[in-house]
């Protein structure tokens, strides 16, 4: 069953637009979450509103602001929202098209299905994304999300597109001051054919089902226990030994990662073995 639309408006290109609907592309709707209880009964805290000068408000006596100096405020209302509405409110606006490859990942936010929204807007959505594939190109463009303007890119996501908010710049923080010590200089031969080893004995496709929130997991496992009234099992982290010489390191995982193939392979062939023969 598909997931009540995000957001609903008009994709436009130029002079060409389309009615499109937005869905979020991920949920999180499966984590455990924890609340604030009340330590001596273990009702759930709640939490209210209060002034300093006037104790206890009331939702409807609430109106936004914004702090200019220390303890001093301008009230914004609605009607001062409404002076500043842009076209992209209801509009996803292309600006320009890229290379698919000159898309740094670090600016991907929040990604979004785009579906078209009626039969009229099916074919539109159609050639946009088989002119958008063959040329391998990424739009991007501008929308109003959630009272904020989001710089967007807009890609092939098949069958369909995915649109995926953008940080800005200012936004991402230089890489520079955090690799000051990587200080450049010459590889030796040696451990680099070893690391390259390394990484293709560990090189397979990716799958992504394979991979699950073990945290979380975990942290589910200790509800369930503490539900059924029994002690939770409890994991001993593994320690993780400091490397001190790289080539025996590198050495001694190509070795480990040898072993732990040829093993699977004879249990394989004794599971074949015990195997019982079919019956006649």
């Amino acid at each position: 069953m598909v997931s009540r639309a995000t957001w609903k408006g008009q994709l436009q290109l130029s002079l060409v637009s389309f009615p499109v609907r937005l869905y979020n592309a991920v949920r999180s709707t499966s984590r455990v979450t924890l609340n604030q209880l009340h330590k001596g009964c273990h009702r759930r805290l709640k939490q209210q509103m209060k002034c300093p000068a006037h104790g206890d408000v009331e939702r409807a006596d609430i109106v936004r602001g914004y702090e200019y100096e220390k303890s001093k405020f301008v009230v914004i209302d609605e009607t001062d929202l409404q002076r500043i509405r842009l076209e992209t409110t209801k509009t996803i606006q292309l600006v320009q098209f890229i290379g698919a490859d000159e898309l740094d990942p670090i600016f991907l936010d929040a990604p979004y299905y785009v579906a078209p929204d009626g039969r009229g807007a099916e074919e539109v959505c159609r050639v946009l994304r088989e002119a958008m594939r063959e040329s391998n190109r990424v739009g991007i463009g501008r929308v109003v999300l959630s009272s904020r303007e989001h710089s967007v890119a807009l890609q092939v996501q098949e069958p369909g597109l995915l649109l995926t908010t953008l940080r800005y710049a200012h936004e991402v923080r230089s890489a520079a001051p955090f690799f000051e010590d990587l200080r450049s200089g010459e590889v030796e031969e040696a451990p680099l054919r070893l690391a390259q080893q390394l990484i293709e004995q560990h090189t397979r496709p990716f799958d992504p089902t394979q991979f699950t929130d073990r945290y979380q997991d975990s942290l589910l496992e200790v509800v369930t226990a503490k539900i059924a009234g029994s002690e939770p099992i409890r994991v001993q982290e593994e320690e993780v030994g400091r490397v001190i010489n790289l080539m025996e390191a590198l050495e001694q995982s190509l070795s480990g990662a040898e072993k732990k193939k040829r093993p699977r392979a004879r249990t394989v062939k004794r599971a074949a073995a015990r195997k019982p023969a079919k019956r006649a």
